[in-house]
């Protein structure tokens, strides 16, 4: 059995974001798309992500913040995102997760966008190394 890299269990070509779009553009792609993590770009170039719990977090009325219609992504995105080149070993990338209780990583090849990694990602895969390790080729489901 081997280790799957990295690039076989990312998500590749995920939707993105530009940092000056309006925050509910954000929140409507992630709906739209039932994802949880959008990479946000600046003038074509990867800058950071925001997650659903930073727009949810921003569109609270209890923080007294700017109105909702005025905020941007660039107002409330990560500054620090964690990426990684997609020719890192995978248990590298999920330990570094781990260790930064981050829920994804910015996969990149020649600093481009190139997938995201998420825990939703990870879980998938592990599940799926577990089968095979046990043998098993159906996929049993908790009702």
């Amino acid at each position: 059995m081997r280790i799957p890299l990295l690039k076989s269990v990312m998500t590749p070509f995920p939707y993105w974001i530009e940092a000056s779009a309006p925050l509910l553009e954000a929140r409507q792609m992630m709906q739209e798309h039932d994802v949880r993590h959008l990479p946000v770009k600046k003038d074509g170039e990867l800058h950071s992500i925001i997650t659903d719990r930073d727009v949810k977090f921003a569109l609270d009325p209890t923080l007294g913040l700017p109105p909702r219609e005025a905020m941007q992504v660039i107002d409330v995105c990560v500054y620090t995102a964690f990426s990684v080149d997609i020719d890192t070993r995978l248990e590298v990338v999920l330990d570094s997760m781990a260790e930064r209780r981050i829920g994804s990583a910015l996969v990149t090849r020649e600093d481009q966008l190139a997938g995201i990694l998420t825990y939703v990602d990870a879980c998938r895969s592990f599940a799926e190394v577990l089968r095979q390790w046990r043998g098993e080729h159906d996929h049993p489901r908790i009702a």
